[in-house]
């Protein structure tokens, strides 16, 4: 290698250490880059303190009132209707087809039981008649041939077979009868053989008349519905929830529509309910006062069901306990305003609610508008 290649590699290595020199300042130089933060951090604590004032409780409205120590009676409200007791009413119907030709009583008349209401008259009346007199003469005829067999028989005229057979004869002709009978008592037979009389089997009023004069009308076809005013029972539809706390012999108010009340006892509940409806059935039977009400009347029942009664706990309004997220609180009273205190609640009734745990009786909470409080927690917890 000659002097002037030497030259050139000196030059060359020369520069590389430079430029080496030069990356290592600038890399020393440079701030240190941050440090990269957790991906997963621990979620803020909620809070459950609302500050406010007093000028703004009182400008919101928002009551207070200390929690009290009471019993409460667990009333379940429900929608009633006013019907008669089965045995109180009645639908009357045609025991045979024909024309109505006499029509005795009309809506609102009272009715005595086993009087006619109406007369239809019937083809199958007259064959059921003429059956029964038929049948009538057969019995008189066995008769007659039977007191002379035997009178003959006493003699030592006629054998004793024949006397037994006007004996068989006579018996069936006695069923005969019997039948015929049945039957003309079951279509109410009229007198004068043609017609099946109306009847009413129970004492009322006539409710229902839709029978006009000279219809044709259809075995079973309605004619005249009776109901008993004075027996009735209301019945109630509770959910099944509110069901299970209804006993027999719970004590029950009847409100009807112009404000009366009137008292009542339940008689009995269902148990069962219903899959149209989703609702259990609870039979009412009114006390005294129950002569003002009508069948097919609406009236609000308040039933105060004995197996859901809180003797003794903590009851507060029912305005006072709000969900926040997946806890029920009620708002207590504090220096800065107030705090979200998790409670858990048990029966209510009559705009009252029985706290079970995490509230003692005398705290002051917020009652009225404490909505608010909950929309500000939420607000604040949101920001």
């Amino acid at each position: 290698m000659n002097d002037k290649n030497r030259l050139y590699a000196g030059a060359a290595i020369a520069l590389v250490a430079a430029a080496a020199l030069g990356f290592g300042a600038a890399r020393l130089s440079q701030p240190a880059l941050p440090q990269p933060e957790s991906e997963t951090q621990a979620p803020a604590a909620p809070n459950d303190n609302v500050a406010i004032s007093q000028q703004a409780i009182t400008s919101s409205q928002i009551g207070l009132a200390p929690a009290t120590a009471g019993e409460l009676d667990a009333a379940v409200a429900a929608s009633a209707t006013v019907e008669a007791t089965p045995d109180a009413e009645a639908v009357l119907t045609a025991r045979a087809p024909g024309t109505v030709t006499r029509i005795f009583k009309r809506i609102g008349d009272p009715i005595r039981a086993g009087e006619t209401l109406a007369l239809v008259e019937s083809r199958d009346a007259s064959s059921i008649a003429a059956d029964q007199a038929a049948a009538a003469a057969r019995v008189n005829l066995a008769s007659r041939q039977l007191a002379r067999e035997r009178n003959l028989l006493s003699q030592g005229v006629t054998p004793r077979a024949d006397y037994e057979a006007a004996e068989a004869n006579l018996a069936v002709a006695q069923a005969d009868a019997q039948r015929a009978s049945a039957a003309a008592g079951a279509a109410r037979i009229a007198r004068d053989g043609r017609s099946v009389n109306v009847v009413s089997p129970v004492t009322g009023r006539v409710t229902a008349a839709p029978a006009n004069l000279g219809q044709f009308v259809a075995a079973e076809t309605e004619l005249f519905r009776v109901a008993d005013p004075s027996r009735l029972q209301i019945t109630a539809s509770l959910p099944p929830t509110d069901a299970g706390r209804v006993r027999a012999g719970d004590r029950v108010e009847l409100t009807t529509g112009d404000g009366r009340t009137i008292e009542g006892r339940v008689r009995s509940e269902t148990g069962v309910v219903d899959a149209e409806t989703r609702a259990a059935t609870v039979i009412v039977t009114p006390n005294a006062g129950a002569s003002t009400l009508v069948p097919g009347q609406l009236v609000q029942a308040r039933i105060f069901a004995s197996g859901g009664a809180v003797k003794d706990g903590v009851m507060v309004p029912q305005d006072a306990v709000q969900t926040v997220g997946d806890r029920t609180v009620v708002f207590i009273r504090t220096r800065e305003g107030f705090k979200a205190q998790t409670v858990q609640i048990g029966a209510r009734s009559g705009g009252l609610v029985s706290i079970a745990t995490g509230l003692r009786a005398g705290t002051v909470i917020a009652t009225t508008n404490a909505f608010l409080l909950k929309a500000e927690m939420e607000k604040e917890s949101a920001e």
